[in-house]
């Protein structure tokens, strides 16, 4: 029988780690009490308000959560059009609608330092990346929303994320990349720099309790964040141990060189580009500075609340193991990494005889596995 108290909620950029999470969650866990729909692009894009009214109007959800982001190295217009305008807009239908609005923001928006609040801020300036900018005035909007609109929002901050399904090599799975191509030869960072991560499956189990508790969560920001931070060096040190490589080696490389280093890759990609080679340096190269800084963000507020971790012991270190089998099995599938497939995974038959003996298989398929199933006729 349907449950007649059952929510709608909508979530917007349901394709990413974070959205794909969220979704999947939803759909499983929580089919009974609610039902999430996650627009494509093509019934509501972000960068359209119209769209926005429209779809909002037309499905009238319970809550509306916005996970989506334009890529962090996008031009100005693109993360202007889609981590702020569109995340303004969404905010006006909501607060119109009157529907809770959850809003997924990033440690981008904070400044360096241990033991980071979230009353802190860096100063908006026209020297931020447009990343950084676009989330900072986000979150500003949606306070003044709050303060003098009558917006009920929550602004989930999160810092490093890492979780399985993430089928873009970013953020976290870019240094993970990088240590399992072996193209890390010493430690791009110095000792005791720590930062905070976030783990994506747990995101969701947040998101629902705060769904479910208006009163308490309303206008607030918390930091999602595991309780005890990491120091870089160790991490890659750990997954190098866990993937029993001999590089990077336990040099630390200064960060003058570091930057000198990417100047030069970065003349060298416009040089190639004269011949038309495209060359792309990954994103994640503007934040090199921040691996030679610590940003610990204080999980003090979410440990406070009535939110209670469904997995207190899972940490980076502890799903070390899930994403090294994950990610390494995906990215040898892509034939980004071809190191580890035999190693990690052994032979497939079936590959084989798809590599060696094409004709053959494909005989013992037509004799043996092409008849109709016939449970469906």
């Amino acid at each position: 029988m349907e449950n007649p108290n059952k929510k709608l909620g909508v979530l917007i950029g349901g394709s990413g780690l974070i959205g794909g999470t969220l979704a999947h969650y939803f759909k499983t866990k929580t089919a009974d009490e609610i039902d999430i729909r996650a627009p494509s692009s093509k019934k509501l894009s972000i960068r359209n308000t119209q769209d926005i009214k429209n779809y909002l109007r037309r499905v009238r959800p319970d809550f509306v959560i916005n996970a989506a982001i334009a890529a962090i190295d996008s031009d100005a217009q693109l993360a202007f059009e889609v981590n702020y305008l569109g995340t303004v807009n969404l905010c006006r239908t909501c607060c119109a609608l009157n529907i809770p609005y959850i809003h997924m923001s990033s440690a981008a928006a904070l400044p360096n330092g241990e033991n980071v609040d979230e009353e802190d801020n860096i100063p908006l300036s026209p020297t931020l990346s447009n990343y950084a900018k676009s989330k900072l005035m986000a979150e500003r909007t949606l306070r003044y929303m709050g303060e003098h609109k009558g917006l009920d929002y929550t602004v989930i901050r999160l810092a490093v994320v890492y979780g399985e399904h993430d089928h873009k090599i970013q953020g976290f799975h870019r240094l993970f990349f990088s240590i399992a191509d072996e193209a890390m030869p010493f430690l791009i960072t110095k000792k005791g720099i720590k930062h905070s991560y976030t783990n994506a499956n747990k995101v969701p189990y947040f998101v629902h309790h705060v769904i479910e508790n208006r009163p308490e969560f309303s206008k607030k920001i918390y930091h999602f964040v595991d309780k005890d931070p990491v120091e870089l060096a160790d991490l890659i040190l750990t997954i190098r141990s866990y993937l029993e490589l001999k590089r990077p080696r336990e040099i630390y490389v200064p960060y003058p060189i570091i930057k000198t280093g990417k100047y030069f890759l970065s003349r060298l990609a416009k040089f190639l580009n004269w011949f038309g080679i495209s060359v792309r340096l990954p994103p994640e190269l503007m934040f090199l500075e921040n691996f030679y800084q610590s940003q610990t963000l204080s999980s003090a507020k979410l440990q406070q609340s009535s939110f209670i971790d469904p997995f207190p012991d899972e940490t980076i270190y502890t799903a070390l193991s899930k994403l090294v089998i994950y990610y390494l099995e995906r990215w040898g599938h892509l034939n980004l990494i071809t190191t580890f497939n035999e190693e990690f995974f052994g032979t497939n038959d079936l590959e084989d005889d798809f590599i060696y003996h094409p004709n053959e298989l494909l005989d013992s398929i037509h004799h043996d596995s092409t008849s109709p199933f016939t449970d469906i006729k």
